[in-house]
């Protein structure tokens, strides 16, 4: 995004204010003031709130920096009070000297990436190429970031449902990040779903090792083709099950969803995925109802208010406001 309408002095000076409201709003001493002061900022121009977007992806891949050892403390000579722009700006221009050299020893170091990408899928399918010329298709509603190290290719799925098609590279592992685990492929096709702390992995071609918690050692179970992973946070290992030909878990390639006789409780997770307000069972009797059928992944929103139509049930509100199914009680025989 650029504005014809700036120089590349004022620019800049907008580039260097969202690093520092980057950096301010991240620090604990951040005050309510410096809060309000940054929404002010924020709304003045349309190019403000995009670059202090970058910023924020930039700091996410900095998030996977590991921290270094406490310095010695070295007494400083006493020097007269500076403003915080001032500093921030000498700051600026240590940095700016520094990077080349902090680039190069990071990427050397597995620790920076050469190359970033950020996709997001809204109301339609998307299908993108990340950089290693791997091809990934996004489900509605789904976002996920690329970064390419020196020792691995590193997908972060943020939410949604992604299908890779990997390329091949064995002395370059491509690793999938979904919740709290992990997806390490070479070269394969599969297909990762997460909804909240939930996550499923379904492999159609090659192999992979899935971790439900990527600070445990090893790197996870192994799946063949046809086989699935699924685990939650908290999962010590996740669960391995096969999958058929019938299988449906691949269905919103096709822009579909289908439920196959799901009791409420598990189809609601694949339900709520594409909604906006997430729909809710009262009970357990409710959450045991059974579902069927199958659904246009872009009309479920609709699907909502029909369900009292063709299941035993009735809708309310909670106080948040989210839809609540209510099964219907059943009248007793008569005597």
């Amino acid at each position: 995004m650029t504005d014809h309408s700036l120089s590349q002095d004022e620019y800049d000076a907008i580039t260097d204010a969202a690093a520092h409201w980057c950096m301010r709003l991240h620090a604990e001493d951040c005050t309510a003031q410096e809060r309000l002061a940054f929404e002010q900022w924020r709304s003045a121009h349309p190019l403000h709130a995009f670059e202090y977007e970058a910023m924020l992806e930039i700091w996410d891949v900095a998030g996977d920096l590991p921290r270094p050892e406490p310095a010695v403390v070295v007494p400083m000579v006493p020097v007269k009070s500076q403003s915080p722009w001032r500093t921030f700006g000498m700051a600026a221009a240590v940095c700016a000297l520094a990077l080349p050299l902090a680039a190069y020893s990071g990427w050397n170091l597995g620790w920076l990436p050469n190359s970033y990408q950020h996709f997001e899928a809204t109301n339609n399918i998307r299908q993108v190429t990340l950089n290693d010329g791997s091809k990934v298709e996004l489900n509605l509603g789904s976002e996920l970031t690329y970064s390419n190290y020196k020792d691995r290719r590193q997908v972060t799925l943020k939410k949604g449902e992604a299908f890779f098609s990997v390329s091949h590279d064995t002395g370059h592992p491509f690793v999938v990040k979904a919740a709290e685990g992990k997806i390490r492929v070479t070269g394969t096709r599969f297909n990762v779903w997460m909804y909240e702390d939930q996550v499923k992995v379904n492999l159609i071609e090659g192999s992979v090792l899935v971790s439900s918690n990527d600070d445990l050692p090893g790197d996870g179970l192994r799946l063949g083709p046809s086989m699935q992973a699924s685990y939650r946070q908290g999962d010590y290992i996740p669960q391995i099950s096969q999958t058929y030909d019938n299988d449906n878990a691949l269905a919103w390639l096709n822009g579909k969803l289908v439920l196959d006789d799901l009791a409420l409780n598990d189809a609601l997770p694949l339900i709520n995925r594409y909604l906006e307000n997430p729909l809710m069972v009262a009970d357990h009797n409710t959450g045991a109802i059974r579902i069927g059928g199958i659904y246009n992944i872009k009309e479920l929103n609709s699907l909502v208010a029909t369900l009292p139509k063709v299941l035993p049930v009735y809708l309310t509100r909670n106080k948040e406001g989210n839809p609540v199914l209510n099964s219907i009680p059943q009248q007793p025989p008569k005597s």
